[in-house]
Parts: C-alpha cells; sequence; structure tokens
C-alpha cells in the first residue's frame, strides 16, 4: 500500500527545490547582469557605452522578471496544505490517470518517486484546468482523448 501523504510530501518538497533554484538562478543573473553593467567604462565611443550599459539593464530587467515570476510560485506553494487528502482535484492534491499521475501544484514538470512519474502542474493549465473538481471513476476528454480518473488524494 503506497503512503500518499509521504508521497504527496516528496513532491511538495520537490516543488519547493524547484522554485528555490529557480529563485536562486535568477538572483544570480540578476547581480552578474547588474556588476556587467557597472562594469563598462566610459571610453572615447560614447555610444558603445551607452549601448553596453543598456543591454545589460535589459537583462538585469528581464532576471528581475525571472525572479518576480518564480517568487509567485512561491506564493502558490505556500497557499497548498500538503498533508491534506482530498476526494476531488483541486490544489494540492494528487490525481492519477489513464494517462498518468499528477500533482497539482505548480508547473514543474515530471518529478519520479519510486519508480512512478508525477507531473507536477499547475492548477491554471489545461491540464489542470480539466482536472479540477474531478473524482475517482470520473471521466474528462483532453486533447481529443478520453482520460480516467483513477483516484484522488
Amino acid at each position: 500500500m503506497i503512503d500518499y501523504a509521504t508521497v504527496k510530501q516528496a513532491l511538495f518538497e520537490r516543488c519547493q527545490q524547484y522554485v528555490a533554484q529557480r529563485i536562486e538562478t535568477a538572483k544570480t543573473a540578476m547581480e552578474a547582469a547588474q556588476a556587467a553593467a557597472n562594469e563598462e567604462s566610459k571610453s572615447s565611443a560614447g555610444d558603445k557605452y551607452e549601448t553596453g550599459r543598456a543591454m545589460a539593464q535589459i537583462e538585469r530587467d528581464r532576471h528581475a522578471q525571472q525572479l518576480a515570476e518564480a517568487r509567485k510560485l512561491q506564493q502558490e506553494l505556500a497557499r497548498i496544505d500538503s498533508g491534506k487528502i482530498y476526494t476531488s482535484g483541486q490544489p494540492g492534491s494528487i490525481v492519477m490517470t489513464s494517462q498518468g499521475n499528477f500533482f497539482i501544484a505548480i508547473s514543474a514538470g515530471k518529478i519520479t518517486l519510486d519508480q512512478t512519474d508525477y507531473f507536477a502542474v499547475s492548477a491554471a493549465s489545461p491540464i489542470g484546468v480539466r482536472l479540477n473538481h474531478v473524482k475517482a471513476n470520473d471521466e474528462v476528454v483532453f486533447n481529443g482523448k478520453p482520460i480516467r480518473i483513477l483516484a484522488v488524494v
């Protein structure tokens, strides 16, 4: 018998690690872009200097946007009660289907635990929307294919 509370906690922790890594990567890249902008020295070719600084600023802003998105994911995770067992598809639930196992939380991709694959998906993703409020033995159609709901925990 699978202990789904333990599986859910492990999936939740992997999602947290995924977000933490995204935050760290964005912060590091942002700092590097800022350092590059600061290191641009004014040369006799003033336009080149301004262009280099502008490019570094654009890069820094792009990484700042990625950091903001990662922090949003972190907030989404904070709203999930990973210890709760659910009877219908919603954020924090694992939905086992004829087409795979889905952990409704954030879009973090495939997570393998004990040789079983789970797909961490956002409730707002197309598959997440289809799995919202489903119960065991329901059937939904996704991309023209019927999907049988085997269990929800």
